[in-house]
């Protein structure tokens, strides 16, 4: 009965994630521009994401030129912050003996990696060129364009932002009133500084949430009871 009941439980924490997991990648899918299959870099050059991308950068277009460094500083500085954050629930829940949280930071920063490396995966299928070479030839961006090979879909930035946000959100709710604007600001700062179009780190925010979330949903029962025990072995 017992092995029964166990397996049922591990079947209830398995469907949201998975179901999270199935959301996330077709979503991801859909937003892909191509390339699948294909030697030549994809190039997006019209479509409501280059439409909106035209718009947003020219909105920052006539900033002086240091603008552009601190655009860039505040997108590493939202991530240094949600990381922070991270860290710090992470060490209040440890000195309170919360083992749901302290385990559940870690799979957060567990699964901001793991997405992040696929993000990185998705980047060598799709091969998808940055719109700053695409679609401002003869103007500069606000910030330096990335050098060739270094491709723009999803973005890493809106990955790594979206994991770490959704996943304090989902442990701690009254913080999702912070991570989660700092993911979009995060997200939103690569568009403005000319790195990636709109879909881009539309994709990569899916990207790091759904993960985030299914590695959280799947595993946390089982960090805790890890966390618990390692708690009673080294009292």
């Amino acid at each position: 009965m017992r092995r029964q009941s166990g397996s049922r439980t591990r079947g209830a924490r398995s469907l949201p994630a998975c179901a999270v997991l199935a959301a996330g990648a077709a979503t991801v899918v859909g937003l892909a521009p191509g390339g699948l299959g294909t030697e030549q870099a994809v190039e997006v050059t019209d479509g409501a994401s280059a439409s909106v991308y035209r718009s947003l950068t020219g909105a920052v277009d006539d900033v002086p030129a240091w603008a552009g460094t601190v655009l860039e500083a505040a997108c590493d500085g939202a991530l240094v912050v949600l990381g922070l954050l991270l860290v710090w629930v992470w060490w209040c829940a440890v000195r309170r003996g919360d083992t749901r949280v302290s385990a559940g930071a870690v799979l957060t920063g567990t699964g901001a990696v793991l997405a992040y490396a696929i993000s990185e995966a998705v980047k060598l299928v799709v091969d998808e060129e940055r719109p700053c070479r695409v679609l401002l030839r003869g103007a500069a961006a606000v910030a330096e364009c990335p050098p060739p090979g270094d491709w723009s879909f999803p973005s890493n930035h809106a990955t790594l932002a979206a994991g770490l946000g959704v996943g304090l959100a989902l442990l701690r709710p009254r913080l999702a009133a912070v991570t989660l604007p700092l993911a979009a600001a995060a997200a939103l700062l690569r568009v403005l500084v000319g790195a990636h179009y709109p879909h881009d780190v539309l994709a990569g925010a899916v990207l790091g949430g759904s993960v985030a979330a299914a590695v959280l949903f799947a595993f946390l029962p089982l960090a805790r009871a890890a966390a618990s025990a390692l708690g009673v072995l080294t009292r």
